[in-house]
């Protein structure tokens, strides 16, 4: 079971600490010192959805099929794990959630790229039962996985459209135009809800179907409802790797690539595959749970457009779907919403960020672009052959 630090307030602190030039500086050397010309692909994850491809990859073969030495995958139980591992070496190939890169690149200054989307939407606003409205959490309280995810930032574009405020109070009650946001475990999430210590809470699979499966609660929106067809978590690599070691760089990515289509044709294996009953035990989740996710019955989508959860059925977004090409146009946008984001902690470098400028440096589409290419191009992946795109994002 994932424990109290997966996502907790201590975690937090941790990753604040993490999240500056200073804090980051001890493990950024621990990296130096530790340089391997020809280490294996390390991957380091942690147990939801989010991590889908690279679990897909290892679990397949897929790595092996280029060549690659790949060690079994690390499971993490909380992101400052996984950011201190990487930052330190242990790992060389990871999943973060997109807002996290920009504090690593800008805040820690890591020397490290997003190379590729892990996957697209995938996460939902998950409510009690007598919640039928945005409009109605007025006055409650909201619980978030952390403030550095597209989480945080879909949530206060619903609320601000909806006339609410998101505030943070750690005493008090919130006003009744306001809704106080919560950093919460998502595996606390669901007993909270189902405790009435919550209304609501907004995170990534399978989560959301967890309180639809144990009947705690219902789902608002679809956060892929929001903002069409978002990146949630990236593949993270350090820059040494993909400047001194360009050809096991591009096999890394061509074997993620490979398990998104995979999965793309393959859901319902692809669930059993991460449930907790397969023998790599890669999450602790149950197969109707990540069954509702990854390959949901057709009639879910119709009652979720009659209950208001999807309110642009001509998106057809998947409940997750995936796709590796990071457009630039998504991180310029994410860069633009972050600096209107109410975010706890040290955020003062986004000021003097320059959306168009931190995306170009934020994201390495070489190896990515080639992989894609090599695999049929974008229409592939269902989508326009095209390398750009325009965000559109509609409360």
């Amino acid at each position: 079971m994932l424990t109290d630090d997966f996502f907790s307030r201590r975690d937090m602190l941790k990753l604040s600490a993490l999240f500056t030039a200073a804090g980051a500086l001890p493990f950024l050397r621990a990296y130096e010192a530790r340089a391997e010309e020809n280490a294996p692909v390390r991957i380091g994850y942690l147990p939801i959805t989010d991590s889908t491809p690279l679990l897909v990859a290892h679990g397949k073969g897929f790595f092996e099929e280029q060549g690659l030495e790949v060690e079994k995958p690390v499971l993490f139980r909380s992101w400052s794990q996984i950011l201190e591992a990487f930052m330190a070496g242990q790992v060389n190939v990871v999943h973060l959630l997109s807002p996290m890169t920009v504090w690593a690149r800008f805040g820690s200054q890591a020397p490290a790229k997003v190379v590729a989307w892990n996957h697209t939407s995938g996460s939902g606003l998950s409510v009690a039962s007598d919640i039928n409205s945005v409009a109605d959490l007025g006055g409650k309280t909201i619980a978030i996985p952390f403030w550095y995810s597209i989480h945080n930032v879909v949530l206060q574009v619903l609320l601000r459209e909806n006339g609410l405020t998101p505030v943070t109070r750690r005493t008090g009650e919130p006003g009744p135009t306001e809704v106080n946001l919560a950093v919460m475990a998502p595996s606390d999430m669901v007993p909270a809800l189902a405790a009435g210590q919550i209304a609501g809470y907004i995170v990534a699979e399978p989560f959301n179907a967890a309180a639809e499966h144990l009947g705690v609660g219902k789902i608002l929106r679809f956060t892929g409802d929001v903002w069409k067809d978002h990146a949630c978590c990236v593949v993270y690599m350090h820059e040494r790797d993909l400047e001194q070691r360009p050809e096991w760089s591009q096999k890394v990515v061509n074997a993620m690539v490979k398990a998104q289509l995979w999965t793309r044709d393959n859901r319902a294996e692809t669930a059993e595959l991460l449930s907790k009953d397969n023998p790599n035990r890669y999450t602790p989740h149950e197969l109707d749970v990540l069954r509702k996710v990854l390959a949901p019955e057709d009639s879910d989508a119709a009652a979720y457009v009659a209950s208001g959860a999807i309110r642009h059925p001509d998106w057809r977004e998947r409940r997750i779907d995936f796709q590796p090409y990071p457009f630039a146009s998504y991180h310029e946008e994410l860069v633009r919403r972050l600096k209107d984001t109410l975010i706890e902690g040290d955020r003062t470098f986004l000021d003097a960020l320059d959306p168009v400028a931190a995306a170009r440096e934020l994201v390495d589409d070489r190896f990515v672009k080639e992989a894609v290419t090599a695999q049929g191009g974008l229409a592939a992946f269902g989508l326009p052959e095209s390398f750009t795109r325009s965000e559109v994002i509609v409360a």
